[in-house]
């Protein structure tokens, strides 16, 4: 982790936080061990390193009094004492000091003498306070409660809820009846936990409800940041945009028009089929449906000010959403998904926008195979996951990286549906002519050689017949 950190480009993480030596401000000591312990899984502060990421050696005398100060600091200036460990450790010619702070079963941690506000976490490398909204996702948490299950509007009349949720779209995409009585269709919203009845005959909209089926975000304080937001570019950086519309509807009841924008904004190729011309967007709506409700589905909601995010440039298309994949970017096609959002995943399956099974992804690259694009790209970030597909690039045009990237992604596609890849399978992804198979078996040893494919037989030594499989497999 920490030389992963260093090389090639140093860069703190949010389980990372380098120091050359002990600070004497007691309390922003505190606030990183806040930090540490509310984040998933941990951290560490590891002590012997510059802001550059170059390492000092530290006497026994210096690493006793940090070992000592951040023990007392733990104990006594965190209205939940927390425990660390420590362990010192060679690193390129430096003995570093590694503090481990654990995360808390009791969230959130927050500062002796303040309120439960003065509670911190890690965000792009820094320590920072959490926002009210970050601290009551915790408290729900710990608790038990799951994102989906906390209210976002109580008190609510049953005229009021109808007015709120938009429950044409929960029946129709459902393809459920249409109840004949207010109340029957109440009960209906009820039995996903759209809604919850209190004891006085009102109902409390829950996140799930007002997340999946508002009629506008605007109406609701909780999520209206979380509202998917398209940005149209002139040209290849963020500094020119043409266009910007925020989301109104809520992601189900919202997700057909959202993927219609998205395509209406997207640049589209001339092709003649039967001796007819006719405009194919460049990107299949596949993979845009597949990848936007990826986005959505498995954000981090607990990360406060932002939502999911597609931007279209001329060669590419972005889409990002807040948290960290919980896989391997490299197993997006075979690992079974994971959600940190259960329940809303399971419900857009049942309304038919998305699948639990995995096979989503599978089905998006099959789509971008068969448009001769170049593999999409995954990027796990700090506090963020984005994907990026390309527009149509010549080989001659692409990298090695591009290369290889498309011949693991290919690679992977055929072992999932039972098939094994070959040189012939490579010169088709990449529309190369037979007369050319040398290019194909090029792009394969790269792959090989990067660690990402293998033989599928080791031992066979026929060249021509030879098959590969992903590392994994």
């Amino acid at each position: 982790m920490l030389k992963s950190s260093i090389h090639p480009l140093p860069s703190e993480r949010n389980e990372l936080d380098w120091k050359s030596q002990l600070s004497d401000k007691s309390d922003r000591l505190a606030q990183h061990i806040s930090a540490f312990s509310n984040i998933p899984g941990g951290g560490f502060m590891v002590f012997g390193l510059t802001n550059g990421g170059q390492p000092v050696s530290l006497s026994v005398m210096d690493m006793e009094e940090i070992v000592k100060k951040l023990g007392n600091i733990a104990r006594n200036n965190l209205a939940q004492p927390v425990g660390i460990e420590h362990e010192i450790t060679e690193f390129e010619g430096a003995n570093l000091l590694f503090i481990h702070i654990p995360e808390s079963i009791d969230k959130p941690v927050y500062l002796r003498g303040g309120d439960i506000y003065d509670s911190y976490k890690r965000s792009a490398g820094q320590t920072v306070r959490l926002s009210k909204q970050e601290v009551r996702h915790l408290i729900a948490k710990s608790s038990g409660i799951s994102i989906e299950e906390q209210i976002v509007e109580r008190g609510v009349t049953s005229d009021a809820v109808l007015d709120y949720l938009d429950y044409d779209s929960y029946f129709r995409l459902g393809q459920w009846r249409l109840p004949e009585t207010k109340r029957a269709l109440l009960e209906a919203l009820a039995s996903d936990g759209l809604i919850i009845l209190e004891p006085s005959g009102q109902w409390n909209i829950s996140f799930l409800g007002a997340i999946l089926f508002t009629r506008d975000f605007s109406m609701f304080k909780e999520i209206r940041r979380k509202a998917v937001r398209v940005i149209v570019y002139r040209g290849s950086s963020r500094v020119d945009a043409s266009k910007e519309q925020p989301g109104v509807k809520g992601y189900a009841s919202g997700f057909e028009g959202l993927v219609k924008y998205v395509m209406d904004q997207l640049p589209s190729n001339e092709v003649i089929e039967k001796a007819l011309r006719k405009n194919v967007k460049v990107y299949p709506e596949i993979a845009i449906r597949e990848f936007v409700a990826n986005a959505l589905i498995h954000q981090d909601f607990t990360i406060s000010g932002s939502g999911v995010l597609i931007e279209i440039f001329p060669e590419r298309l972005e889409i990002t959403n807040p948290g960290t994949p919980l896989v391997d970017t490299n197993r997006f096609i075979d690992t079974a998904p994971k959600s940190r959002n259960e329940t809303l995943a399971s419900l857009m399956r049942r309304l038919n926008i998305c699948e639990e099974r995995g096979s989503g992804i599978d089905r998006a690259i099959a789509a971008v195979e068969s448009f001769q694009l170049p593999a999409p790209q995954f990027i796990r970030g700090e506090d963020y996951t984005r994907i990026i597909l390309y527009a149509p690039v010549p080989l001659s045009k692409m990298d090695k990286e591009d290369k290889i990237r498309a011949c693991y992604q290919h690679t992977c596609l055929h072992y999932v549906n039972n098939q094994k890849v070959s040189n012939q399978s490579v010169r088709q992804r990449f529309n190369i002519s037979k007369n050319n198979y040398p290019m194909a078996w090029k792009i394969i040893s790269e792959t090989v050689e990067a660690g990402l494919i293998k033989p599928t037989d080791p031992e066979n030594s026929s060249k021509k017949f030879a098959t590969y499989i992903p590392f994994w497999a």
